[in-house]
């Protein structure tokens, strides 16, 4: 396949893809950790609210309050089949 001039080629696309995730493991690697369970707060946090706006546009005829009551089965539901048996 070719690729337009100037554009970069799929390899180029993963060599960056993996150095940013290598760069993502050494910051973690060097919190403390009260730092890495601020960021899994802030993680599960941004999370929520990506889901939220995929509820929002799923339902757009729901309540907030509905939105959240969804947003509450759809984690109970993750623990579920997260759960050890």
């Amino acid at each position: 396949m070719n690729q337009p001039s100037g554009g970069s080629s799929e390899s180029d696309i993963r060599k960056l893809a993996d150095e940013l995730y290598r760069e993502r493991v050494r910051a973690a690697r060097q919190m403390s950790p009260e730092e890495k369970l601020l960021a899994g707060e802030e993680l599960f946090d941004y999370a929520c609210a990506i889901t939220l706006a995929g509820i929002r546009n799923q339902f757009p005829e729901a309540t907030e309050e509905q939105r959240l009551k969804i947003l509450e089965e759809r984690l109970a539901w993750r623990e579920r089949i997260e759960k050890p048996k």
